[in-house]
């Protein structure tokens, strides 16, 4: 069964265009979506996620027509580029924002992420602000709020590009480690071929806002003729 499905997606933003993106994410699978910067990649998830407006096209969550539905109804873990935590409040506030904001109580929502909290090794770190944390830690802390919400897929927009390669490399295993043990449908963004073979099962290439090739690092590596997908990789 297949977490996502994008069908025929069609989106502008001022004089660029994405056109006509289909494909799916099985579900508990790990897509990275790699391309240069302005390869219309981001746009794309952000109508994934319905924070950008769609010309045509559908998106489905679970056999679930989301197409038209406002980003709040979703149901989708997102997290943005510089992780959006909020600086007023502290890790433990900002990992139970998304559950305190849908009505539940503080003890029933903090028992509902102890499992979370324990599985990325926050426990020491829930009553620090947020200002005083690594780049690591607030990766981590922004990939709790969004699993706090159960959420059927989850979608990371270049979560470590601000991170040194060593942090890099080590939040990328995290990722990894964490998206298998939950289970969950994964969308990550990102431009770097080292960064997809840590964490991918299969990935896509965006050129130009198209979706020119999909496969996993191996089958690209052995098939694709696309100028863009030898760029990307450095394969010539």
């Amino acid at each position: 069964m297949n977490a996502l499905e994008v069908v025929d997606l069609t989106l502008r933003a001022g004089s660029f265009a994405v056109q006509e993106v289909s494909f799916t994410v099985g579900e508990g699978e790990y897509f990275v979506l790699m391309g240069m910067t302005g390869s219309g990649k981001s746009l794309l998830l952000k109508a994934v996620c319905g924070l950008a407006r769609i010309a045509r096209g559908r998106v489905t969550l679970h056999r679930r027509d989301v197409t038209a539905l406002e980003a709040r109804f979703r149901n989708i873990g997102y997290v943005p580029q510089d992780g959006g935590l909020f600086p007023h409040l502290n890790v433990l506030h900002n990992v139970l924002f998304p559950l305190t904001v849908a009505g539940l109580k503080p003890v029933p929502a903090r028992a509902a992420v102890e499992g979370i909290v324990a599985c990325l090794g926050l426990e020491k770190l829930l009553a620090r602000s947020v200002a005083y944390l690594s780049g690591g830690e607030r990766q981590k802390v922004a990939l709790a709020r969004a699993l706090a919400r159960k959420p059927e897929l989850l979608v990371l927009d270049e979560p470590v590009c601000a991170l040194d390669e060593p942090t890099r490399r080590d939040t990328c295993r995290e990722l990894r480690r964490v998206q298998k043990e939950f289970g969950v449908a994964t969308v990550h963004v990102c431009h770097s071929r080292d960064e997809a073979a840590l964490v991918s099962d299969r990935v896509g290439i965006m050129c130009e806002g198209r979706l020119v090739d999909i496969g996993t690092l191996e089958e690209l590596a052995t098939r694709s003729e696309h100028a863009a997908v030898q760029r990307l990789l450095n394969w010539n």
